[in-house]
């Protein structure tokens, strides 16, 4: 169907077919915007130039220590430029980024070690006594250790293992990066929480998370250059791929470590953030800030809010101190957001109480994201004990069990 009858020579091939990858958005970032400042972590700014740089490094480095294409490497970090580092770093080496939840107990930390045979994981100084008793649980050999300290935040290196600082230092800037043959590569792999039984598996491809990057900038009205607050944890769902999207549009990313009031008013006021993203309880705590917390700026500053949806009353109070909030909706196994609570003009002399009720609808589906959403009707046809037990990964709209 739609084919010509005459199509000799239109093949795929490398003049006229890429595999879509978000790994593509930063290896054109390091030559467009090579000098534009690309990360943002108190003191440490890196250009595009830099960080592309640091995340051939790291993909070197694992080389070198035998991690191949295909192979999980596994962080235990909060949104520090290290988790942004290896969300490029780790896929440009061929192998998978599992990035696992901070706030896990040693028993589901171990499993899902084991579960996704990580062979690298690098956690932050704050989790080393969690990843270690996590890695003494495992009856194969475990994960190498890399650690990764943040003086600003008051944890030093424990001396018990390698720095990330000097692991990344051993690998070369000029690594060329190992880029999928086929976009159905698996590019992450996630773990739902474990509620209602062990984590199930979650495997991200390479076209997803790039269909997502493009979607979200629609959904977002974003135009270049915007400054973004990583605030939701990029172990849930890759920080809504975010992290990801930032390179194509030439934006700086604005780590935040610890989620304050304080510390978004503080990156609002003083680095000029334009976007982020958060649960209702971030808008919350922006509408409950003390007048110290508080800073004054002068331009609008555009929120996603996902979960369950916001009080009216939050959303008619954030809005007035100068938030756009979106309401949007996804899963694990949808790459995060895929409904979004899209604004008709028609309804623009909604007011109070009426206005915020129509934005904390979820909404249609988000641009670009028509074949992601198939995955829940696929999902409908898995068995709920089989779903409980953590005995399926999904990967893009198929589910495979094993995992």
């Amino acid at each position: 169907m739609g084919w010509m009858t005459n199509e000799d020579g239109l093949d795929k091939c490398a003049a006229n077919y890429v595999p879509l990858t978000p790994l593509s958005h930063l290896k054109r970032a390091a030559h467009v915007f090579a000098d534009v400042t690309a990360v943002i972590y108190g003191a440490h700014r890196v250009t595009y130039a830099q960080y592309h740089a640091r995340c051939s490094q790291l993909a070197s480095a694992l080389v070198a220590t035998g991690v191949e294409p295909g192979q999980v490497v596994a962080t235990i970090l909060p949104n520090i430029p290290a988790q942004a580092e290896a969300h490029f770093g780790v896929p440009a080496c061929g192998a998978v980024l599992n990035t696992i939840n901070t706030r896990l107990d040693v028993d589901t930390v171990g499993y899902i070690l084991d579960h996704g045979e990580a062979r690298v994981l690098l956690v932050d100084t704050q989790f080393v006594d969690l990843a270690e008793a996590a890695c003494a649980t495992l009856d194969g050999p475990p994960p190498l250790l890399i650690e990764v300290p943040d003086l600003a935040a008051g944890f030093p290196a424990t001396g018990r293992h390698t720095t990330y600082d000097d692991f990344i230092a051993t690998g070369d800037p000029a690594f060329n990066w190992i880029m999928p043959d086929n976009e159905w590569e698996s590019l992450a792999l996630n773990y739902t929480s474990g509620t209602t039984g062990r984590p199930k598996g979650v495997v991200y491809h390479h076209r997803g998370a790039y269909l997502m990057t493009m979607g979200t900038v629609v959904s977002w009205r974003m135009v270049m250059r915007p400054v973004f607050m990583q605030i939701v944890p990029l172990f849930h769902c890759n920080g809504w791929n975010h992290t990801w999207m930032m390179p194509l549009l030439g934006g700086t990313l604005v780590c935040c470590r610890d989620i304050t009031a304080a510390a978004i008013y503080d990156a609002i006021a003083d680095e000029g953030v334009t976007h982020f993203g958060g649960a209702p309880i971030v808008l919350n705590m922006m509408v409950n800030a003390t007048e110290a917390e508080r800073r004054a700026f002068d331009y609008q500053v555009e929120i996603f809010t996902a979960g369950a949806p916001p009080a009216p009353a939050t959303l008619s109070k954030i809005e007035a101190l100068g938030f756009n909030v979106t309401q949007v909706y996804g899963l694990t196994e949808t790459y995060g957001h895929v409904t979004e609570c899209l604004w008709d003009p028609a309804w623009d002399s909604a007011q109070g109480a009426e206005r915020a009720a129509i934005k904390a609808r979820q909404g249609v589906a988000m641009p670009m994201m028509e074949e992601i959403t198939v995955m829940d009707s696929e999902m409908a046809q898995v068995p709920l004990d089989a779903a409980t037990q953590g005995e399926i990964m999904i990967r893009g709209n198929s589910v495979m069990k094993g995992y």
